[in-house]
């Protein structure tokens, strides 16, 4: 897994082990009482008979980055948090993998659960990502968020 330094985006599926590594490393800080984790997982709708069996995901990573630096400062500036982590998928992610993580960490629960839901929601909104569901039939269709 490569990725420059602040670079949100992971090749492929994001592995359980970087999920627990990120955890972990915050055993340590004593000013945290409190984090909020988002896993976003793919699954396998039913679309017209269909059954979605991965993502394929675009990005425009420049812009992306762009984005995510201002989202970043705008939690930063709204909400006391120590900490926060997000990755997401680039590339095909199949049914059951993670796509999207997020985590967020503060000295109190409030602080790091809303920021990590106004993470979530912003990203999904503003961010330029695209997944492409495809089906087993080989046939796919661009996926709009909810």
């Amino acid at each position: 897994m490569t990725k420059q330094k602040n670079d949100i985006f992971i090749q492929g599926p994001i592995p359980p082990s970087l999920i627990a590594d990120v955890i972990a490393e915050h055993g340590n800080k004593s000013d945290i009482g409190a984090h909020s984790v988002f896993l976003g997982q793919i699954r396998a709708d039913q679309v017209g008979g269909k059954s979605v069996q991965a993502i394929e995901y675009s990005i425009n990573s420049e812009l992306a980055m762009l984005k995510m630096a201002e989202i970043r400062k705008a939690i930063f500036d709204n909400y006391p948090v120590t900490c926060m982590h997000v990755y997401h998928s680039e590339g095909l992610v199949q049914v059951g993998e993670i796509c999207f993580f997020v985590f967020t960490s503060s000295a109190h629960r409030r602080a790091a659960i809303g920021a990590c839901d106004e993470l979530v929601e912003r990203i999904k909104k503003e961010m330029p990502i695209w997944g492409k569901e495809l089906f087993e039939d080989n046939t796919h269709q661009w996926k709009t968020n909810r």
